[in-house]
């Protein structure tokens, strides 16, 4: 694993999300008090970390075996964990098998407690075999151009406007884009890596997971952290997110049932059939089982309020580590 630090003291473990890299808790490195160190490495297949193939059937377990596997090598116990996106999934799997590893636990926009994609507010699937989740629900385009390298903002797919649109709420918001995009750029593509492999089916949109890959990691039908109030884990916890969020929301512009509603999916069977995943809704609902939770919004942040208003989040995390 690549790995990078800052400072000495309590261990702060931040872990990244889908398509980026540990270098974009730079800023937040940087920003920790005396008296901690802070720890951000590179996930198995994204910017510098490993080549390991991402076995999908074990849910995000081999993210988090390589976690646990640093913090055995780096001689550390408990940790404050802080997680993004994908990489919230990773934290709240890990400090529900390891719950005595966990001092604390931050969230920034999390993937959902039953994974990413497909599921009603109860988490129950629309459809058996979890159609429209996993690798196949991956924008071919996109991929097509982090393949190419792509560094322009020709096309609208490109990793530069998916900075510009999906991970900030406008342009104008963007900070240190080129470190953003360079973590798109370091993805490792294919059926073991981003985004994965996919099956047939036969329920709309026509793509079920795979078992391999990035993003039948996150399917529902092989993760989810629901069941983390029941797991003995009583470190505190705060989740922290952005009313303009368009990755992780209630209508996410990634999820296939918002886009089907948006006549962006052709063939969409409707809101009875397949609605949008009401991620935010799910979270709230599962850490409402969790008296030491508590939830923070900021108003107008997108998907990475830490990168858009860093001295803002950083407040809100060294108090919730100080607390």
């Amino acid at each position: 694993m690549f790995v990078r630090e800052s400072g000495e003291g309590v261990p702060v473990l931040f872990v990244h999300g889908n398509l980026s890299d540990g270098a974009v808790w730079r800023e937040q490195l940087a920003l920790l008090p005396a008296g901690l160190r802070g720890i951000a490495p590179d996930l198995r297949g994204f910017g510098r970390g490993g080549p390991a193939p991402v076995d999908a059937t074990r849910g995000v377990g081999d993210f988090t075996d390589d976690l646990v596997g640093l913090l055995d090598d780096l001689g550390l116990d408990a940790v404050h964990l802080v997680g993004h996106s994908l990489g919230g999934g990773v934290v709240m799997d890990l400090a529900s098998r390891r719950p005595g590893r966990a001092l604390t636990i931050t969230l920034v926009a999390p993937v959902s407690p039953y994974g990413y994609g497909g599921t009603r507010l109860d988490g129950t699937p629309c459809t058996p075999d979890f159609a429209g989740s996993g690798g196949g629900t991956a924008n071919t385009g996109l991929v097509r151009l982090i393949g190419a390298g792509d560094r322009s903002d020709a096309d609208p797919l490109s990793p530069r406007n998916v900075v510009r649109t999906l991970f900030f709420p406008t342009p104008e918001a963007v900070r240190d884009e080129d470190t953003l995009m360079e973590g798109i750029l370091g993805a490792r593509l294919g059926d073991d890596h981003y985004p994965g492999d996919s099956t047939p089916s036969p329920h709309w949109p026509g793509m079920a997971p795979g078992t391999r890959g990035v993003l039948n990691a996150i399917s529902p039908r092989h993760f989810g952290w629901s069941g983390f109030p029941e797991a003995g884990c009583r470190a505190p916890l705060l989740w922290v997110h952005g009313d303009r969020d368009a990755i992780v929301s209630d209508t996410a512009m990634t999820d296939i049932g918002h886009l089907g509603a948006l006549g962006y999916v052709p063939g969409w069977p409707g809101e009875e059939v397949f609605p949008a995943q009401p991620m935010v809704r799910q979270t709230r609902d599962v850490l409402a089982r969790c008296p030491q939770a508590r939830e923070h919004l900021m108003p107008g942040a997108g998907h990475f309020p830490y990168a858009e208003r860093p001295e803002e989040f950083a407040a809100l995390l060294h108090a919730h580590l100080a607390g």
